[in-house]
């Protein structure tokens, strides 16, 4: 009686295992799937950083160059010094803003990324406010008061600017550039020139030999309503320095 009973537990035995390790194998394969998922994965990521970081695949192959008016575009992209090829999430934007603003005739500039291949260089030039006359041309200054470029003729629409040595560390060209920025529009078109030797004596010339004493440059939009009132008289010479004692001769 005993020996049936054996086979049959033997039977079961081995049908029970045979499920279980069809189900083991199974795992094995998911595990291994996943794995192999992972990997793969892990070695895109690696090959795809590779590419971006150190290949020109997203290299740069085009530097754009927006709101340049005197300066060339070709002299912008000499000024930024960017390797062509060179991999644009790497680039030095801080370098390339530097050189670029140390160009004489820019105010400003903005350096951006363009995906895939472009670097994009927005310029702001300086705007004259004023032409200085001296022995190797016509000195070009802004309204911080820096002595930016030199013409071989005065810079159209803007007064000229009597001064000995333009700088923005020159009290007598501080002086006559914050005047000449807060003059109203009304007065512009007469003024032909403004001079000064220090920060307190101004002078305007207008159309018509018109002679003004505008004095330092405090108190300018005071200065300038007056004037326009004052310009209502005949006269050659016309003091505003003291604006409430106002004068004219």
């Amino acid at each position: 009686m005993s020996a049936p009973v054996r086979g049959r537990s033997t039977r079961v035995r081995t049908a029970n295992r045979r499920p279980k390790s069809a189900e083991h194998r199974a795992r094995r394969r998911v595990i291994l799937r996943r794995r192999l998922v992972a990997l793969l994965t892990l070695l895109s990521v690696v090959g795809l950083t590779y590419c971006v970081f150190f290949t020109p695949l997203l290299g740069v192959s085009q530097v754009d160059v927006r709101g340049s008016v005197a300066l060339t575009e070709d002299e912008v992209r000499k000024a930024a010094a960017i390797t062509p090829g060179s991999p644009l999430v790497r680039l030095d934007l801080d370098g390339i803003h530097d050189r670029v603003a140390a160009l004489p005739r820019v105010s400003a500039v903005e350096v951006e990324r363009q995906l895939p291949n472009t670097v994009r260089l927005l310029i702001t030039e300086r705007v004259p406010v004023g032409s200085v006359k001296l022995p190797d041309g016509f000195h070009l200054v802004d309204s911080t008061g820096k002595d930016y470029a030199i013409l071989p003729t005065p810079a159209p629409g803007v007064p000229e600017l009597v001064l000995a040595a333009p700088s923005s560390a020159d009290p007598a060209t501080q002086a006559v550039v914050g005047v000449v920025n807060e003059l109203p529009e009304k007065l512009r078109p007469d003024v032909v020139s403004v001079a000064a030797t220090s920060g307190a004596d101004v002078r305007l010339t207008l159309t018509g030999d018109r002679v003004v004493k505008w004095g330092s440059s405090d108190n300018t939009s005071r200065k300038a309503a007056v004037l326009l009132v004052l310009l209502t008289r005949e006269g050659t010479t016309y003091d505003v320095s003291s604006p409430d004692l106002a004068t004219v001769s």
